[in-house]
């Protein structure tokens, strides 16, 4: 009845079992990373130099324009961005040799991205600003973004 030159199927239910038994340590690893995140509003219970390096490199990318505002526009600072790269430069300086290496690494890392980075915003800020495709900032309370800046230079708007 069945020709001998047709291949067999096999079908093996261990693989669909093998599946099932991962998703659901996946998703009690997520349920459990969840809840401790929850547990403090979606702050870590335990700060550390990790969240700090991030703090600082996130402020850095929002007003480099890499993170857009509410208004899901992206606004350019370059002050405050400079700003925040150099005070997590103060911060490697200050704990130079107190740091594991996976932790020096990072803060180098960061380091260096933040300060590639900032230089091609600026150097693409100024391109737009020669192009005359810059848009100022009119308005400081724009979408709800800010003005740490007011008095001491526009903040732009991309």
């Amino acid at each position: 009845m069945s020709d001998p030159d047709t291949p067999k199927i096999i079908v093996d239910d261990d693989w669909k079992s093998s599946a099932k038994a991962e998703k659901e340590k996946l998703a009690a690893a997520e349920k459990e990373k969840a809840e401790q995140a929850g547990a403090a509003g979606g702050i870590p219970e335990q700060l550390g130099f990790k969240e700090l390096i991030s703090l600082f490199a996130t402020q850095a990318l929002m007003y480099m324009g890499a993170i857009p505002d509410q208004s899901g526009r992206s606004m350019v600072s370059l002050e405050v961005a400079k700003l925040n790269i150099d005070l997590l430069a103060v911060v490697q300086e200050k704990t130079k040799g107190n740091l594991s290496d996976e932790e020096q690494q990072m803060i180098d890392g960061t380091l260096n991205e933040l300060r590639m980075t900032f230089v091609e915003v600026a150097k693409a800020v100024e391109q737009a600003a020669a192009d005359g495709t810059l848009q100022q900032m009119q308005d400081p309370n724009v979408a709800g973004s800010i003005n740490p800046n007011a008095g001491s230079g526009p903040d732009l708007k991309i």
